[in-house]
C-alpha cells in the first residue's frame, strides 16, 4: 500500500468522539474511534442503525447536525479536519473528499436536470468552463454505465430508476476524482440483482482510477465483496477491526459473530438464521460496561458494569477488539455456529 507524500496515512482518525445536545441532555454517537487509512484501501464499517457509522463520516466532511459536535483528532493528508471553517472544509468536500448519500433521490435536487447538477460540482471545484464540464460529466456518466450518457444527462433524477440514480451519484462524487470516497448504504434501497451491480461497479472504479472508499453499511456481504479492512460498531464504540478475512474467517468478538450468524448463506437452504437477541441500546442511556453486554449470550456481571478496552486479540496486533472473554472461546463458538 502507498501512503501520502510525506510518508504519512491518507486519512488519521484518532479518539475521534461525537456529542449532541439533546433536550434530556447530551448523547454521545461516537466514541474514541480510531484508525488509519492508506490509499487505495476500501475501509468497512459495519453495524447496525445507530451505531455511530454514519455520524463518524459527517463528522470528518464538516456535515454535522447544529446541535453536533466532533473532538479528538482527523487529519486527511496531514491537514486536521475538524474545526475548518466553511471556506476550508469547502475547498476540500467534493474535491478532494466525496459522499455517496443512503438514498439518491433526497440528495439528488429534483428540480435541476443531472447535467446542471454534475456541471456545477466541476466547475466550482475545477473551474471549469460549462462545455468543458459537461464534456467531463458525460464521461464520468459513461464510466458508471449509464446507457447513452450524451442524451439522458438533459434528463431530471425522477426519469431514472433508483440504480440509475445511484450511478449517477457515484458519477457526480468521483468526477472531481477525489482522493477518498465515502460510501454510506450504497446499495440498501437497491434490489438484489442492482446491489451486486453497484459493488461491481464501485471495485472496477476503484481499480481504474485508485480510488480510496471507506464503505458504511450494516450488510456483512458487502463487506465481503469489497472491503480489505473492517471496523464493526456497536453503541458507537469499536468492537473490533481487522482484515476483512479476519473477520469474516476467525471472528474474535461476540457482536461480530452475531451479525455473521444473521447474514444467509446460499449453501444453507432452509436453515434458520441466528437472529441477535434484543435491540439496539439507547444511546441515551448506554450500560456503564460494554454497550453490548445486555444482548450479548457470553455476558456475565463484570460485562455489565467494566467496559473492556480495545486491545490485540492476535499476536501481531493486526486484529482489536473490545470483549472480557478470551479470542479462542469465541473462536469455539464461531465453529459451532459458522460451518
Amino acid at each position: 500500500m502507498t501512503t501520502g507524500s510525506n510518508g504519512a496515512p491518507l486519512l488519521e482518525v484518532n479518539e475521534l468522539t461525537v456529542n449532541f445536545r439533546v433536550p434530556e441532555g447530551e448523547v454521545c454517537a461516537v466514541n474514541g474511534l480510531s484508525f488509519a487509512l492508506e490509499r487505495g484501501q476500501t475501509f468497512g464499517i459495519v453495524g447496525e442503525s445507530g451505531s455511530g457509522k454514519s455520524q463518524s463520516m459527517l463528522a470528518l466532511m464538516g456535515l454535522l447536525a447544529a446541535n453536533g459536535r466532533a473532538t479528538g483528532s482527523a487529519r486527511f493528508q496531514g491537514q486536521e479536519l475538524l474545526g475548518l471553517g466553511e471556506a476550508q472544509i469547502n475547498r476540500i468536500r467534493g474535491n478532494h473528499i466525496a459522499m455517496i448519500f443512503q438514498d439518491p433521490m433526497t440528495s439528488l435536487n429534483p428540480y435541476l436536470t443531472v447535467e446542471r447538477q454534475m456541471t456545477e460540482v466541476l466547475e466550482l471545484h475545477k473551474g471549469l468552463s460549462r462545455k468543458a464540464a459537461r464534456t467531463r460529466a458525460i464521461a464520468a456518466l459513461e464510466a458508471v454505465r449509464i446507457p447513452d450518457a450524451a442524451s439522458r444527462i438533459r434528463r431530471y433524477p425522477h426519469e431514472f430508476s433508483g440504480g440509475m440514480r445511484q450511478r449517477i451519484m457515484i458519477a457526480m462524487a468521483l468526477s472531481c476524482e477525489p482522493d477518498l470516497l465515502i460510501a454510506d448504504e450504497p446499495t440498501t434501497a437497491l434490489d438484489v440483482t442492482v446491489q451486486a451491480q453497484i459493488i461491481a461497479l464501485l471495485r472496477d472504479l476503484q481499480r481504474d482510477f485508485g480510488t480510496t472508499i471507506i464503505l458504511i453499511t450494516h450488510d456483512l456481504g458487502v463487506v465481503a465483496g469489497l472491503c480489505d479492512q473492517v471496523m464493526v460498531l456497536y453503541g458507537g464504540r469499536i468492537m473490533e477491526r481487522g482484515s476483512a478475512e479476519s473477520i469474516f474467517y476467525g471472528p474474535t468478538h461476540p457482536y461480530t459473530l452475531g451479525l455473521l450468524g444473521a447474514v444467509p448463506k446460499l449453501d444453507h437452504e432452509g436453515e434458520r438464521l441466528l437472529a441477535i437477541p434484543g435491540a439496539p441500546p439507547n444511546m441515551a442511556r448506554l450500560p456503564a460496561g460494554c454497550p453490548f453486554s445486555e444482548r450479548c449470550t457470553f455476558a456475565d456481571a463484570r460485562c455489565a458494569v467494566d467496559r473492556p478496552a480495545l486491545l490485540p486479540a492476535t499476536g501481531d496486533g493486526s486484529v482489536l477488539r473490545a470483549c472480557h472473554f478470551e479470542p479462542t472461546s469465541i473462536a469455539r463458538r464461531a465453529a459451532e455456529a459458522l460451518p
